[in-house]
């Protein structure tokens, strides 16, 4: 009986270290989730460069309220966005997001995401899945210029208009797409956007030159575009870039790049009305004009093709599909003039001689002031 007490005892004794144990167990358990899941105490890296993740707010201990904006790839794995949050100093471990994430039957979705900070990695698992971004709308027209389209996007809070500009200016932003110009104009492609407010402006200016590229490729007659140089694909955006000023009925457009090739095949300047006007608004900055005088078409700019002949020295404006497509695929007839005869309709006579161009001109006078 002695001994059958005494078993008891050390069985008892035994249960209540597995107990302990267990207690102690749940007890390291949850401390190591609540530690692993609490935000970082160290600085937020604000790097935009490679991470997906950029900042509003400068440096400082995460226990700071502040807003970071972070890029979910499309495609993109549980454990890569981790280790990406790592790096960026937002969680302090990428495997833990990876349990977190094995878990969690919810996927997480792509998209560019405003993060107000600190914030747990449960928290964040939960803005990822449920796909809560604060995107704001905006509308960027087909011709518009890097001026225009930086009020824009300042007047939508998208990101300030003089950094627009400056990040359409940046020297590694050229480098990285390849344009041999001094600025972006051109090739920030004219779209709705979908952008964070208070958005840093690089990466508003990288997501437009992104869509322009992904979008020409795939327009009709594109196929060999990849073997253009460089400096063959700026001169053609160029043109298409005045052709966006000018065309107004789409079937038009490729005629009128074919005058403008046309023209420089026999080294006629290209007298485009589109260049003047770009002189005047955004090179001297004085409001567009109704009507082009001859004082108008004699400054001298190289962007005024009336002076000079040959190309501008860049696009004056974004251009659309409709115009990019007529730079792309002329349509290659004699003509060397075209002039506006119906305001109403945007229809343009076309013709081979300065005569004819002439008589154009005349009869659209009398049958306008006859009407």
């Amino acid at each position: 009986m002695v001994g059958m007490i005494r078993v008891l005892k050390v069985l008892g004794l035994c249960m209540g270290c597995l107990i302990g144990m267990a207690v102690l167990f749940s007890v390291a358990a949850v401390g190591g989730v609540m530690y692993f899941n609490a935000p970082p105490e160290g600085p937020v890296m604000p790097d935009d460069t490679g991470l997906g993740v950029s900042g509003t707010a400068s440096n400082g201990p995460a226990k700071t309220s502040h807003t970071r904006f972070f890029e979910v790839y499309a495609g993109e794995s549980a454990m890569a966005v981790g280790r990406r949050l790592q790096e960026a100093g937002l969680i302090r471990s990428h495997y833990f997001w990876y349990i977190l994430s094995r878990l969690d039957k919810g996927y997480i979705k792509a998209g560019t995401y405003r993060l107000e900070l600190p914030a747990s990695q449960m928290a964040l698992r939960s803005t990822f899945v449920t796909g809560q971004q604060f995107l704001t709308r905006v509308t960027i027209p087909e011709g518009v210029t890097l001026k225009k389209m930086a009020k824009i996007l300042a007047a939508a809070a998208i990101c300030d208009a003089d950094a627009f500009l400056a990040a359409a200016e940046d020297g590694e932003i050229l480098a990285a797409y390849g344009i041999p110009g001094k600025t972006m104009e051109g090739f920030l492609y004219p779209d709705t956007y979908f952008f964070p407010r208070d958005y840093p402006a690089s990466l508003v200016v990288k997501a437009m030159a992104d869509t322009f590229f992904r979008r020409i490729a795939t327009l009709p007659g594109m196929t060999g575009i990849s073997a253009l140089s460089l400096e063959a694909l700026y001169q053609k955006v160029i043109i298409a870039s005045i052709v966006e000023r000018e065309y107004r009925v789409a079937e038009e457009a490729p005629l009128m790049a074919g005058v403008f090739y046309n023209r420089l095949d026999i080294g006629m300047a290209l007298q485009s009305c589109a260049t003047v006007e770009y002189v005047i608004t955004e090179i001297q900055g004085r409001p567009h004009p109704e009507v082009l005088y001859t004082r108008d078409t004699e400054i001298q700019d190289p962007y005024n093709t009336y002076m000079r002949t040959g190309l501008p020295p860049g696009p004056i404006s974004a251009p659309g599909a409709v115009a990019l497509h007529a730079a792309f695929n002329p349509i290659r007839k004699e003509y060397l003039y075209f002039r506006l005869v119906d305001s109403t309709a945007g229809r343009h006579y076309f013709s081979r001689t300065l005569d004819d161009h002439i008589r154009a001109g005349a009869l659209f006078i009398k049958g306008r002031s006859s009407s």
